[in-house]
């Protein structure tokens, strides 16, 4: 599933909210099919700053630019291109629908609402092959083995393990195609080993030309790492700052 990633970019950038700063001060420079990693305490803003980065959040300081788009004004245009897994509130699973309840639903949505007015007049055995194709391609870069699952693809969401429904998440966002896609609590509650695991999908999908960014409370030496901390000094207790590190 190669794709032409996207290159991120952001100066003093920030979001400031009823409550106080959620981020501040992000500085980051990207390449295309760079691993992005939001490294930070739980409530440090850390997925407000996915969220902004993918354009679903609207920024009140600072800029960045996504794939030629200028955030906070072209919002619109990053959310065609990106697409989010495993945000909470966001992209939650229904945990009564199977695995392959989920697929269809996504593929359905993404002929209706994502494929252009040309594609959906294409004849009935045509529409269907590309999401049958769409679907296997999305499971296989996600690493998601619908054979090993207990019941195969009639397995229900509840019934499945924390790396399989991260790994769900993360292919349905895969059928749009997307070039950057933004992950949530990568590393929530996972072993050293599943940990090791995820981490590794994400670089394979990097490997194929997609930008990831990454919510995590540790990141690999090898990402492109935005750090949140909180400030001390004159800023509010909830206000929080970012550095980039390559």
């Amino acid at each position: 599933m190669a794709v032409d990633g996207i290159a991120v970019s952001a100066e003093g950038f920030g979001l400031r909210g009823p409550r106080g700063w959620a981020f501040r001060g992000i500085d980051l420079t990207a390449e295309p099919g760079a691993l992005i990693a939001v490294e930070g305490t739980s409530g440090s803003g850390r997925t407000s700053l996915l969220l902004a980065l993918t354009g679903r959040m609207k920024a009140t300081e600072g800029t960045a630019t996504v794939g030629g788009a200028r955030l906070p004004k072209q919002m619109t245009a990053v959310r065609r291109f990106s697409a989010l897994a495993h945000v909470a509130g966001v992209t939650d699973l229904d945990p009564a629908l199977t695995v392959a309840e989920h697929l269809r639903e996504r593929a359905l949505l993404q002929r209706r609402f994502g494929d252009s007015v040309r594609a959906l007049l294409r004849p009935r055995a045509e529409r269907t092959a590309e999401a049958k194709l769409r679907i296997d391609t999305a499971l296989a870069a996600a690493g998601l083995d619908l054979e090993a699952l207990p019941k195969g693809a009639r397995t229900a969401v509840r019934d499945l393990e924390r790396p399989e429904a991260l790994r769900l998440s993360i292919a349905l966002a895969l059928i749009g195609r997307p070039k950057l896609l933004g992950v949530d609590d990568l590393d929530l509650k996972l072993s050293d080993a599943e940990r090791t695991g995820a981490w590794a999908l994400l670089r394979s999908l990097t490997a194929t030309g997609t930008t990831v960014v990454a919510v995590c409370s540790e990141a690999p030496h090898d990402a492109v790492t935005v750090s949140t901390r909180p400030e001390t000094g004159k800023e509010k207790a909830d206000a929080f700052t970012a550095t980039g590190r390559a």
